[in-house]
């Protein structure tokens, strides 16, 4: 069974939801018989690459958010991550165009390098200190750790043109399936989840699609999951603090 994830690494709540489906993959009984793929969406497609600003300066300009209410925000992203056990640094991160990033994972996707270099792209973009955007020579020592070879990742940066093609066949794909924000997680073109659901949805979902045929249907988690789109990624309501758009 093969499960194809379309995500963006400017988004927290991708980084949250790979979590919380590999928790379901790991209790999943069929594991082993399961493919991940993962696939390309930008929330910000077309910025430019030298186009990098903090991301609290982004969520109030972009947002029309208050300062306060972009650092709640952050706030509270972090409180869910710590709670998947993710480190996310909630002050001094940067945004950018993540293109370059998707066209890099498909290189490492080709030299079976793809799932080790998203989880390092992931934890420096919303754990480390250095800046993940408009630097090629970061992602070359990403892909280098990722076990790819660092020359050709920085060949496959260094051409605008080498790998855009299935950046953006992926892109049209989620259109196609009706993906209108990410995580979007399409199991077996059968079933789709979207959003950062509860490890449970993904647990039922990942049994529904082992051995059923149908068309691609979404499963119901019981409420709308949270979910990075291009009006923002929504923060839901925890301890009383009024939720805002991240």
């Amino acid at each position: 069974m093969r499960v194809e994830i379309w995500s963006d690494i400017a988004c927290p709540w991708c980084y949250v939801g790979k979590a919380r489906f590999e928790k379901a993959l790991a209790s999943f009984p069929h594991r082993d018989g399961v493919e991940v793929v993962h696939r390309s969406f930008e929330l910000d497609p077309g910025r430019a690459k030298d186009d990098v600003e903090p991301v609290l300066t982004m969520l109030t300009k972009k947002y029309g958010m208050s300062q306060e209410q972009a650092e709640a925000g952050e706030d509270n992203l972090g409180a869910q991550a710590a709670a998947e056990g993710l480190p996310y640094r909630t002050r001094g991160r940067d945004h950018g165009g993540t293109f370059d990033m998707h066209r890099l994972l498909h290189f490492a996707r080709e030299h079976g390098g793809q799932e080790r270099l998203l989880d390092l792209l992931y934890r420096a973009n919303f754990a480390e200190e250095r800046s993940l955007f408009g630097d090629d020579e970061r992602l070359v020592e990403l892909a280098g750790a990722a076990g790819l070879d660092p020359e050709a990742a920085r060949a496959v940066l260094a051409d605008p043109e080498a790998y855009a093609a299935e950046v953006r066949a992926d892109e049209q794909d989620a259109a196609r399936l009706g993906a209108r924000g990410v995580p979007f997680f399409v199991l077996d073109r059968k079933y789709g989840v979207s959003g950062a659901q509860p490890v449970d949805v993904f647990t039922r979902a990942l049994t529904q699609a082992w051995g059923e045929r149908s068309p691609l249907t979404l499963v119901d988690g019981g409420t709308d999951a949270e979910a990075c789109g291009p009006d923002g990624c929504a923060v839901p309501e925890r301890e009383n603090k009024r939720g805002q758009n991240a």
